[in-house]
């Protein structure tokens, strides 16, 4: 039976040096993760890879690499980015703790994969990249220097995913009592298909759609409604999209 850390997935984007991607795969395998995907790395497979993973060869072989995050996030109800500096309050998400981080994904997992992304070596996540994410994350760091290195961080992270784990013993299907959230992939369905209801409508002006639908998938992430109330809000769009017609 696979166990809710084999559900967890360690995202990493556009990492500038192989080391970087070996040393994840060790990271992880030391805290008993070992779901690693790789969103265009610039140099993979690669020999510094392979030497920086030592005895997680394992991990790194079993690696999988996507065209971009859409695709390696596809199959997830949670997504925590993570990011070493705030971000302006236009793109502000909930920000959990290194512990709560931990927490959330290992009871989230019990359901479906779930994923915490780690950005490129020296510019992070990009805005755009963290819109795709429920929740950011931090790792508490010297103020005046709070900037880790993307391994050293992702020791840190998947350690508190490890320690979380000694104090459950469920494995997946087991918690009855989570709700169940939408995957990915359906939620990008449902912000399509918004956009297309609010174009119908005309919410939204095509030529000038603004940031209505940046701030609507804020909203809707912040809110993460549950599977059956995605369902019951595809309904009401697809309600509103005949009688706008009926009404042309």
């Amino acid at each position: 039976m696979v166990t809710m850390l084999q559900n967890i997935r360690i995202i990493l984007i556009n990492t500038f040096h192989p080391g970087n991607i070996g040393s994840a795969a060790r990271a992880m395998k030391t805290m008993g993760l070992s779901d690693l995907c790789l969103v265009t790395p610039q140099r993979f497979p690669a020999a510094d890879a392979n030497s920086m993973a030592a005895g997680a060869l394992d991990v790194l072989e079993n690696a999988r690499v996507f065209n971009d995050l859409d695709d390696a996030i596809a199959d997830c109800s949670l997504v925590i980015g993570t990011s070493a500096r705030s971000r302006s309050h236009s793109f502000s998400r909930p920000m959990l703790e290194a512990e709560q981080s931990a927490d959330k994904l290992l009871t989230e997992s019990s359901r479906n994969p779930v994923a915490l992304v780690f950005g490129q070596e020296t510019m992070g996540l990009t805005n755009s990249e963290l819109e795709k994410c429920h929740f950011h994350t931090t790792i508490d760091a010297n103020p005046d220097y709070p900037v880790l290195n993307v391994a050293s961080a992702i020791q840190i992270l998947c350690y508190e995913i490890f320690k979380a784990s000694t104090k459950v013993e469920v494995t997946l299907n087991d918690s009855d009592d989570e709700p169940e959230y939408p995957l990915n992939k359906d939620l990008d369905r449902f912000y399509q298909h918004l956009e297309k209801t609010l174009t119908d409508i005309d919410f939204i002006i095509q030529q000038h759609p603004g940031l209505v639908m940046t701030r609507l998938r804020r909203l809707f992430n912040r809110a993460r409604p549950e599977a059956k109330e995605l369902n019951m809000l595809r309904g009401i769009l697809n309600a509103a999209q005949k009688s706008a017609a009926k009404n042309g």
